[in-house]
């Protein structure tokens, strides 16, 4: 069983009001409201859990996590981190603390209070956007372990993982090429060969969200120059109805499928692929899955594994082996990003498109095609 129980902040501040008036000496009030205070002022800024729970001082470590905007439930970033907590709880003997922010100005608020308290062998922030806060508070914090998984944070005391997402987009790409260029359809979506129009839809527009595209992009006109990519950045990965609206737009502009970055943000994507009856690709865990009312139009996802690099780090920190200042980056050779074909269609996708895609894999990792991690 996970040793972790989530509490929001009400009932943490009602626990700590029930101790505070029970323990028997003045002294010892003050001592213990002096603690909780620390821990507990962290839901001033969108603290999620405030306690660990079972296990304390038997635990192997105690890590602190905080997640991107967007928040857990969004059946793909911050899930898929999640996934790589709850592992590491139910095979490494740790406890864990996890926050939710509502914007980025909560990071660094949040990341410090973790580090205020000193009771956390590793905190864990999760997504690019976190790192300028982070680089203040590694430096302010230098007996702190970090870990941040999406940037790079150039501190002794913080390891940095990292992904080559345009090598799993390529491979997604390279199938939506195909699919767009023939008659095709199952569950509820179809392509048209006369329309040779395919979709991208982004989150923010930033480096790591343009190695998505760059990839995707690639992948496409690898089968076929002239199919035609639509991008759009929405500017957020939390608005769904962004999504949808962008997704629609490009769907009327003649695109059969529209492969998103963007975080819960892509749920409208897939509504609007539902809607018109087209198709989509979704991103970071498999989202057939994650979102089983979009599976009739999801034909794969480009998963990355977020769990990877979250398990990876906290075991580091358990073997006593944890290396701040150290970079690593998963890509296809390492399975740190594949591309999964979705749960309810995925078994209709022509196998000669499937096996194209498996050669391409193949020649990805052996070096013989080289995917741009940026925009031509």
């Amino acid at each position: 069983m996970n040793k972790f129980r989530i509490r929001t902040t009400h009932l943490c501040e009602y626990t700590v009001f029930l101790y505070s008036i029970m323990v028997d000496t003045d002294e010892r009030r003050r001592q213990f409201l002096k603690l909780s205070g620390a821990l507990g002022a962290a839901g001033l800024t969108g603290l999620a859990g405030c306690s660990s729970g079972g296990g304390g001082d038997e635990a192997a470590a105690n890590i602190g996590i905080v997640y991107a905007t967007g928040g857990i439930g969004d059946g793909s970033f911050n899930d898929q981190a999640q996934t790589g907590i709850q592992r590491a709880a139910d095979e490494l003997d740790i406890t864990y603390e996890e926050s939710q922010t509502e914007t980025n100005s909560d990071f660094q608020p949040t990341q410090r209070q973790y580090a205020q308290s000193g009771d956390f062998d590793l905190v864990a922030c999760i997504g690019y956007a976190q790192a300028d806060a982070l680089s203040t508070n590694a430096t302010e914090f230098p007996d702190q372990n970090w870990a941040i998984v999406d940037s790079v944070v150039d501190e002794s005391n913080v390891a940095s993982y990292g992904f080559r997402e345009h090598e799993g987009s390529f491979l997604v790409g390279y199938m939506a090429g195909m699919l767009t260029t023939r008659d095709f359809s199952a569950g509820a979506g179809n392509t048209t060969a006369d329309t040779n129009t395919v979709g991208f839809v982004g989150g923010t527009e930033t480096p790591l969200i343009q190695k998505f595209q760059a990839g995707f992009e690639a992948g496409v006109h690898h089968h076929d120059d002239s199919i035609e990519v639509i991008t759009s950045y929405v500017g957020s990965f939390n608005d769904p109805a962004a999504g949808q609206e962008q997704a629609r737009s490009m769907y009327n502009n003649g695109a059969d499928i529209v492969y998103h970055a963007s975080g819960a943000t892509g749920v409208g994507v897939f509504r609007a692929a539902q809607d018109m009856g087209k198709f989509a690709i979704g991103v970071d865990k498999d989202q057939s899955v994650t979102q089983e009312s979009f599976a009739n139009v999801i034909l794969a996802s480009m998963v990355k594994r977020v769990d990877t690099a979250v398990y990876t780090a906290v075991e580091s920190v358990v073997n006593d082996n944890f290396q701040g200042g150290e970079q690593a980056t998963f890509g296809l050779s390492d399975n740190g990003v594949e591309a999964v074909y979705g749960d309810q269609i995925g078994g209709q996708i022509p196998e000669d498109v499937k096996s194209s895609v498996a050669d391409a894999r193949d020649q990805i990792i052996a070096g013989d095609i080289t995917v741009p991690s940026e925009p031509q």
